[in-house]
């Protein structure tokens, strides 16, 4: 694939490689605004309640749970993982994990209806059929969860740690979507991030999903890892299309050795360079597209029919930690160590470590190590960045501005940012709001830089640590 080769073949998304290659650059992936990397340590479990207190007590919520052990490191993983072949530190983990979940019950009191569910590690599936089930008795002892037919409940499985007969019994459990972590199919790239999964393993977790009813099959690829190419990438691909999962993440791999120090196990002259890794995203693109999936936004891809695509094509598609979701406006009560919650006009974190996370519970108090508390400013450009991801455009008349100030004007200055882009040909800029072309929906998070307060506020002298990935 030439890498100055235009691709334009679904009316969602167009790839130019010499764009993306110009104007790639460092920025937030916006799961979150502010992004977690604002948090401070001055918002703990007082602010917290303040925030439960000021959310309607009817609203729906969402609950994500984080498992943190692994059996085994792969080496590109950024996520905060334990790994450990000792069973019995889940154990200890989910003696205080129900003491949390107690505590969030107490405060959420009223059992509130659960709408939405996500277990994410680490790997879940460390934990034991019964103790699975023991931890979602718990979590329904304390909340009451929709109907099967209604809620989103998902689970993050590694396929090398499953059976059918497993994946049977989480759709027994309760859950109703699943993704398996892929990455890649090809031998050599596997051995080279400690990650041996075969495709007939995986294709077995793949299909017992479907016979067992899971309403949704997702799966995760990543290029840019070591000893990938353009031409070892295209079979991983082949098979992905042929599986025709219900969704589709490919992520760009950001080798960060300074912040995961399991990346320091990769070698760095494995890694393909620019041009390929931005041939391998054209590659992708091009596959799926053909395929018939729809490009919803970043690095999301689902078929036409798929809750995602219907979301999207209704203008209520959302954004929130775990990434696009029909479920991300209800608030988000997060478990588990280091877990990041979205209640309200706030966003809190848990402690990181086992350590502190158990020292916090072993006081009787929430774990909350830091958070935010968004101001006026803050909620209005969470909407206008929420909007723009995943609407692809910017309606002002649905902003909530000071009285008597216009969009244009209390944004005069973001603007003026965006006007090199808008003659890049990545984006139009109106009357009444922004619209996001074809050609620089792959580069949506640059348009949401020039919206980022904070990412403009005066530099401390001095170097700046190394924050986020490449926008591409």
């Amino acid at each position: 694939m030439s890498s100055a080769r235009v691709i334009a073949l679904t009316p969602s998304v167009e790839f130019d490689a010499a764009l993306v290659r110009k104007l790639n650059q460092m920025g937030p992936r916006y799961t979150s605004y502010p992004t977690a990397d604002r948090f401070d340590g001055g918002f703990g479990a007082q602010q917290y309640r303040a925030a439960v207190a000021g959310v309607d007590p009817a609203a729906p919520l969402s609950l994500y749970v984080h498992i943190p052990f692994c059996a085994s490191l792969c080496y590109y993983c950024g996520c905060n993982k334990i790994i450990t072949q000792d069973r019995d530190k889940a154990v200890e983990y989910l003696d205080y994990l129900y003491r949390e979940i107690a505590m969030q019950g107490s405060l959420l009191s009223g059992r509130r209806r659960v709408d939405q569910l996500h277990f994410g590690g680490g790997t879940p599936t460390y934990l034991s059929d019964e103790q699975m089930g023991d931890l979602l008795a718990t979590l329904r002892g304390q909340f009451e969860f929709a109907p099967d037919a209604e809620g989103e409940f998902s689970i993050e499985v590694d396929p090398r740690t499953v059976t059918p007969a497993r994946i049977a019994t989480l759709r027994s459990q309760g859950f109703n979507r699943i993704s398996l972590g892929i990455q890649d199919f090809d031998p050599a790239v596997q051995e080279a991030v400690n990650r041996i999964q075969s495709y007939e393993q995986t294709m077995e977790v793949l299909q017992a999903a479907r016979d067992c009813g899971f309403r949704s099959v997702s799966v995760d690829l990543i290029y840019g890892l070591p000893l990938q190419s353009v031409a070892s990438f295209g079979p991983t691909l082949d098979k992905i299309v042929a599986a025709r999962p219900d969704r589709v993440a490919v992520y760009n791999y950001a080798h960060m050795p300074q912040l995961f120090k399991s990346q320091r196990l990769i070698k760095a002259e494995d890694l393909p360079d620019a041009d390929t890794k931005l041939a391998m995203l054209g590659l992708c693109i091009e596959r799926l597209t053909e395929a018939g999936y729809v490009y919803i936004g970043m690095d999301h891809f689902a078929l036409p029919d798929d809750d995602l695509a219907r979301s999207q094509r209704e203008g209520k598609l959302q954004r929130n930690f775990q990434g696009y979701s029909t479920h991300a406006d209800a608030p988000m009560v997060a478990l588990g160590v280091s877990a990041i919650s979205a209640v309200g006009a706030s966003y809190s974190q848990n402690e990181k470590t086992l350590s502190a996370y158990y020292e916090r519970l072993d006081r009787g108090e929430l774990p909350i190590a830091r958070g935010i508390e968004l101001s006026a400013d803050d909620l209005l450009r969470r909407a206008v960045i929420g909007q723009l991801m995943c609407d692809f455009e910017l309606d002002y008349a649905s902003l909530t501005l000071p009285d008597g100030v216009a969009a244009a004007d209390y944004f005069a200055a973001e603007l003026e940012r965006l006007k090199p882009l808008e003659e890049e040909g990545l984006l139009c800029i109106g009357s009444k709001g922004l619209r996001v072309k074809m050609r620089g929906r792959l580069l949506i998070r640059n348009i949401c830089m020039a919206f980022d307060r904070y990412l403009h506020a005066p530099r401390v002298e001095g170097p700046q640590p190394v924050r986020y990935s490449r926008t591409i």
